[in-house]
């Protein structure tokens, strides 16, 4: 038999295999909940993009390995989640802006042969947020100083909120993102030793619980709150989308806050990863409907 193969129903063989795909995915630990990969494939899949997205269990100190592997494999880019996103900074070669201000990284992006960290967190956050609740001129509570709350703080305070609290186990961590926000945004900040049942001061517009406690599976858990200090008109978000409705959510609720769910950021974050990855404008819409059937 002579001439060139041409598989059926594929097309025309050209110079870009038809068999190799575009590779994406998560490195975290734990990875198994995270629900990312079903609304990142379902983007795919919508917009006929041959790509994939894996979830990947990345011990910390396999890291470096397994960014390794992912230039090695061609991938154009991942997320990374807990516990990785401040460590992963040091196998990166450089850091786009809002990182670099924020110190963490959630999404990297191979650009050119080269490790580009971003942070689409506080962005996605914003991003859902706003259709509750502008932050400008507000007074905000955030619990934790990790990746997520450093990515919401600078955000928030950048998008003119007033005041920011950090609440954090650990008075060094929380010292140091409230100086980060005092020298690198207009907003006042300061840090709060979490030390017992937070009373979360009566003048607070914005509380968000942007922790891991109450990630599945330990869906009982809920941060340290005196949720007798939590008021009605108050709006409280968390940042966990599995379970989306926390019981850190249901407490805030039953006493006659707005509540907000972690689907709205881990959403809009994906739109913002995507375009990064592949220069495609994903339909938000799509993912939501793919995590709503994961939910329901």
């Amino acid at each position: 038999m002579s001439g060139r193969y041409t598989p059926r129903n594929i097309g025309p063989v050209t110079a870009t295999p038809p068999f190799l795909s575009t590779l994406t995915g998560l490195f975290a630990r734990p990875a198994a909940e995270n629900p990312t990969v079903a609304m990142i494939e379902a983007a795919y899949r919508h917009h006929g993009m041959d790509a994939r997205y894996v979830n990947c269990d990345v011990a910390p100190d396999d890291l470096g390995a397994a960014v390794r592997g992912a230039v090695a494999m061609g991938w154009v880019g991942f997320h990374c989640s807990l516990p990785h996103k401040i460590a992963v900074i040091r196998h990166l070669d450089e850091l786009a802006e809002s990182a670099e201000v924020i110190g963490a990284v959630n999404c990297v992006v191979v650009r050119n042969g080269r490790l580009v960290g971003e942070n689409t967190d506080g962005q996605g956050f914003l991003t859902s947020l706003r259709t509750t609740i502008d932050p400008r001129g507000k007074r905000v509570v955030i619990f934790g100083a990790g990746g997520a709350a450093r990515a919401i703080a600078v955000e928030l305070a950048l998008a003119g909120a007033a005041q920011l609290t950090i609440v954090n186990r650990d008075p060094e961590r929380g010292a140091e993102l409230a100086d980060l926000v005092r020298r690198r945004t207009p907003a006042g900040a300061e840090a709060r030793v979490w030390d017992g049942a937070f009373r979360v001061p009566a003048d607070t517009n914005i509380v968000v619980n942007a922790t891991s406690i109450g990630l599945f599976p330990d869906v009982k858990e809920r941060p340290d709150v005196d949720y007798a200090s939590l008021t009605d008109g108050m709006v409280v978000a968390d940042v966990i989308p599995n379970p989306p409705h926390t019981a850190f959510l249901a407490e805030a609720e039953a006493r006659g806050c707005v509540v907000i769910n972690g689907l709205g950021m881990l959403v809009n974050q994906g739109v913002i990863s995507i375009k990064h990855w592949t220069g495609v404008d994903a339909d938000p819409a799509v993912m939501r409907a793919a995590l709503r059937e994961i939910f329901v």
